[in-house]
């Protein structure tokens, strides 16, 4: 979700308990070096947000400020209670910042009513037109007049939900805002966390809701939400158990979390999610701003992709910057990142990042110092090298056509043949499970999970090339054209794009008990479509059973080299659970489905000269 769940509770839970015992390297250095206020700071139509700032105790020098706004808690709470960590990395601890937390509005200590991504107003008529840009704004202003020896020069960094704060704070466009580092941002809650393509993300929401719900009034409290206990680590079968989506009120939830039901209310991208996409925002940005995102972040992958993509077709002239790593969600921000799961990047890409990226971006405009720092920098998974371009996508990237054809073969030559095409039987009451593990949460390390427990189902259609003669990069985004057909009125398609090892590879020190890296089917990127939103999200259309129509979507954007000796397949499916909820292959609001709903339907995927199936890529030889 807008952090993997567990990681989020680990955060929150260590800062709650830091008072009693400070951990981590820094933690002594900062007590002895900064001194920590707390401040309600006000708004302009009244609310009191409450802000934690940490100052040098060095106060013979002038300092920036930077700050993290966030709904998951500036915990601990207490003048003489001190973080183990602050800032984005230590590098910054070290060189001198005034660090700043807020609870956001209508989180924890602040004062208000939460909305899940704040819907920004265009134009602030009243001082009641509020929302994150205008607090941000109002936050700043307060900090420049009250808080001694600053700079006058102010940063803003955030991952995941904090990263859309972040994003949030560029609406701003307070003039002593130089410098942003939106990082994972959520920008369009409904394809970022909530539906991937309109197929409800299940697992991650499910168990992130209760955990986050820790007030659903204006009322400023430090109590934590309490989480949902499954009784089990089986998550497919605790689905399974439960039912239909809307089963998760009847038996569990009994109505009682307000956002929970916003999403259930909401299957099609209607107002309230147009509302929740701050892409339509970002004009007339002057903030110089560094996007970081993760190549296998399984939350919001959407959004740094985007929020880059947006930031620099709307504003030509601001210095944006992009990076890309071999990241889980929030990965660049901690350890060495040196592999996920079985698959392994060549050393640390962690390190390297906070420092050389991250550190001198921001050391750049709020302290003058030194930037060698192309535009993009992107990790290229498979030969696992770092590149630097001018553009993303590449220039020298060309579209190419990667097609489907008859006999489950892969081939950038186009099919020559007609009436050819691949079926298998969807039954969504034996759904193809998205891991082959026992887990009850969102296995991050599904990103890169070997596809070999998929292929030999009979409901994954599994198409690959002949052993390649030459390395083939793929770099820039992937879009599924697919030509199907069902005999139902609604099916779901997901397609996996999959990195193909040869026989004679040998594991590494991560790969895992009993899992053997010849002939691994490393997946490489993947996404779902649920097929009644095939002519728009807001627009949901049944099939006619057994006509051919296209389904195209996107499958976001890569840069990996499929080397000499490998091979590059495609799977299709229909069901990834509990991944993603289960469609009951009928045209209805599956939200509201019961469980006797859910029909066995059979799809065909047509891979001839008439009706091709293809996936549209950008490819660098």
């Amino acid at each position: 979700m807008k952090k993997i769940l567990l990681i989020v509770f680990c955060f929150v839970l260590s800062a709650a308990c830091a008072q009693a015992q400070p951990k981590g390297p820094d933690a002594d250095y900062i007590k002895a070096n900064y001194t920590k206020y707390e401040y309600q700071v006000p708004m302009r139509d009244g609310k009191k947000l409450f802000t934690s700032v940490y100052v040098p105790k060095d106060q013979t020098k002038k300092y920036p400020i930077m700050m993290d706004r966030t709904p998951y808690s500036v915990a601990p709470y207490g003048v003489d209670a001190y973080k183990t960590g602050l800032g984005p990395s230590s590098l910054f601890v070290h060189d001198g910042y005034i660090f700043v937390y807020q609870d956001v509005r209508g989180r924890w200590m602040s004062e208000g009513i939460f909305e899940e991504m704040t819907p920004e107003k265009e134009i602030h008529k009243t001082k009641n037109d509020v929302d994150e840009g205008t607090d941000t704004y109002d936050t700043i202003d307060w900090l420049l007049k009250q808080i001694p020896n600053n700079s006058g020069k102010v940063g803003v960094w955030g991952i995941s939900y904090p990263g859309f704060y972040t994003t949030a704070s560029l609406l701003s466009r307070h003039p002593a805002l130089v410098a942003a580092s939106p990082q994972a941002p959520m920008a369009d809650l409904y394809r970022d966390d909530a539906f991937h393509n309109g197929a409800f993300m299940l697992t991650a929401n499910f168990g992130f809701y209760p955990f986050f719900t820790n007030r659903q009034d204006d009322k400023p409290t430090q109590r934590r939400g309490n989480g949902f206990d499954a009784g089990t680590n089986d998550g497919y079968g605790f689905f399974m158990r439960m039912g239909s989506v809307q089963n998760s009120n009847t038996k569990y939830y009994k109505d009682t979390i307000r956002l929970w039901n916003e999403m259930l209310d909401h299957p099609d991208y209607d107002q309230h999610w147009k509302d929740r996409n701050v892409l339509y925002h970002l004009h007339d940005i002057k903030t110089a701003v560094l996007v970081t995102g993760g190549w296998y972040d399984a939350e919001d992958l959407y959004g740094a992709i985007n929020t880059y993509k947006t930031l620099v077709k709307e504003n030509p002239k601001t210095p944006v910057y992009f990076t890309m790593g071999p990241w889980v969600h929030g990965g660049w921000s901690r350890g060495d990142g040196d592999h996920l799961g079985d698959v392994g990047f060549g050393g640390p890409t962690g390190p390297f990042y906070r420092e050389k990226i991250e550190f001198a971006f921001f050391n750049h405009y709020l302290k003058g110092g030194d930037l060698d720092l192309e535009p993009i920098s992107t990790f290229e998974t498979g030969v696992n090298e770092w590149k630097t371009y001018k553009t993303w996508p590449p220039k020298e990237a060309a579209e190419k056509n990667l097609y489907m054809l008859p006999n489950g073969k892969l081939s950038f030559d186009s099919p020559a043949a007609g009436g050819s095409f691949d079926e298998f039987i969807s039954d969504p009451n034996k759904p193809v499970p998205f891991i082959n593990t026992i887990d009850n949460d969102m296995k991050r390390e599904y990103m890169t999970g070997d596809q070999r427990f998929a292929a030999r189902r009979p409901d994954v259609l599994t198409y690959e090339t002949e052993v390649l003669d030459k390395d083939i990069t793929l770099a820039g985004n992937i879009w599924a054209n697919l030509k199907v057909s069902t005999t139902g009125t609604d099916a779901d398609w997901i397609v996996k794009v999959i990195d193909v090892y040869p026989d004679s590879t040998k594991n590494n020190k991560f790969t895992g008990k009993d899992v053997y890296l010849s002939g691994y089917q490393q997946m490489v990127r993947s996404e779902a479509m649920r097929g009644k939103y095939r002519n728009g999200f807001d627009k949901p259309q049944p099939f006619e059973p057994g006509k051919v129509t296209p389904v195209n979507f996107e499958l976001q954007d890569v840069l990996h080299t499929f080397k000499k000796g490998h091979k590059l397949m495609v799977q299709i499916q229909s069901t990834w659970f509990p991944l993603i909820d289960r469609n009951t292959q009928q045209f209805q609001d599956i939200m509201k489905a019961k469980d006797t709903d859910f029909k066995k339907a059979t799809h065909k995927v047509y891979t001839s000269k008439d009706e091709p199936s293809f996936l549209k890529v950008r490819v660098i030889e």
